[in-house]
Formats: structure tokens, C-alpha cells, sequence
């Protein structure tokens, strides 16, 4: 672990909201579990966005207004590899999307937050792209991973071409803006799972500092 900024006491940590980001295959997914073992409340940006576009989901009739019948599968809910070939060809897709989810995700988020006791952990996959959500916690700490392990990892568990992985890595912040915005950094390269939650456990603002 590294770019430790600030420690606050026991006391301020019932109070943190942290915003945990990372690359695709950074780790950043395990780091949330076990922070939640550890007694963390987490509000994943990204099941939030999945739960509004399923079918009868409250972001379905504005995306199919603003994108039209292609983008909706059988179901009702919204055709994801449809909508992802969409957005990574056009960004003004991709901005019309994000003007859809950003407002319907940032209201549920407060209201879950607002629900939650202890310390609260925000996953959010593009904390930096977005730049709002800097505002929005108080630490943030980022899941680094060298861009070879990133793709590494994401080919063996989900069958992605390579291409297709690094697609998505080229639509997100370089690992340097990432690290620039952290207030932590774990740098989850070579690290066995007992040794990622030790990294974890060291955090000044992990929940066993309130006990």
C-alpha cells in the first residue's frame, strides 16, 4: 500500500465515506468483499446500473426514448453488448447513457448511504471519469494493477477476446490519473488474497479502527 494521505481517528472513521475505484481486473471487486466481512457497508455503483436497466427498471423508458428499440432486448431491460458496442463507437452515446444513469445511480446511492450505519464504502468503477464523485467522499482508494495483469485476468474469468479487454481499459483513466486522485493506493499485483486483506486491514479508515 501506498499515497497515504490522511489517518483519521476512530471516531472520524464512523463517519468516512470512501469511493474504491480500479481498472477492470484490478482487484477492486475483492477489496470490496473483504471490506464488507469486515463489517463495511458497500453501495456498488455498478449492481445499481445493472438493477435500473433490467427489465420494468427505472431507467428503461428513457433509454429506450433516447436510443430507440435496438438497444432493449426481449425482456424489457436493456441490451447490454448492444449498448456497449454503441458507446465505446460514439461518445455522444455514451454521454446521452451517462445523462440517463448518473442522476437515477447518484439518488440511490444517497439513499442507501443515508440508510447505512458505520463505515461506507462506494464502488465506483469510473470514480475519476466522472470527477463528481471526488466531491461526494471523503477518501478514495484505488485498486492498481499493471494493464498485463489486468488483461490477464479478465481473458481467464470471463472468456473476453483480448481485444475486447483492452477496449474497455482504453475507455477508462490511465493508471496514473487514478493514482494521482487516491488518497490510498494497493497495489494488487503479485498479491496472494491473504496478503491483499492485510494491505486491506492496514487502511487507517478500515472498520477494526472503530473497535
Amino acid at each position: 500500500m501506498d499515497s497515504l494521505r490522511l489517518s483519521p481517528g476512530p471516531a472520524d472513521v464512523l463517519r468516512l465515506r470512501i469511493g474504491l475505484t480500479g481498472g477492470i481486473g484490478s482487484g477492486k471487486s475483492t477489496v470490496a468483499s473483504i471490506l464488507v466481512a469486515d463489517g463495511a457497508t458497500l453501495i456498488d455503483t455498478d449492481a445499481i446500473a445493472r438493477a435500473i436497466t433490467l427489465p420494468r427498471g427505472a431507467a428503461m423508458p428513457a433509454i429506450a426514448a433516447a436510443f430507440g428499440p435496438s438497444v432493449v432486448a426481449a425482456d424489457g431491460g436493456m441490451d447490454r453488448a448492444r449498448m456497449r458496442e454503441l458507446v465505446f463507437a460514439d461518445s455522444a452515446a455514451k454521454q446521452r447513457l451517462e445523462a440517463i444513469l448518473h442522476p437515477a445511480i447518484g439518488a440511490e446511492c444517497e439513499a442507501r448511504a443515508a440508510a447505512a450505519t458505520g463505515l461506507i464504502v462506494f464502488d465506483v468503477p469510473l470514480l475519476v471519469e466522472s470527477k463528481r464523485w471526488r466531491a461526494l467522499v471523503d477518501r478514495v482508494l484505488v485498486v492498481d494493477a499493471t494493464e498485463e495483469t489486468q488483461l490477464r485476468r479478465v481473458v481467464a474469468r470471463s472468456g473476453w477476446t483480448p481485444e475486447a479487454v483492452l477496449a474497455v481499459i482504453a475507455q477508462q483513466a490511465p493508471r496514473s490519473a487514478r493514482r494521482a486522485a487516491a488518497d490510498a493506493v494497493i497495489f494488487n499485483e503479485t498479491l496472494s488474497f491473504e496478503e491483499l486483506a492485510l494491505e486491506v486491514r492496514a487502511l487507517p479508515w478500515h472498520p477494526a479502527a472503530t473497535r
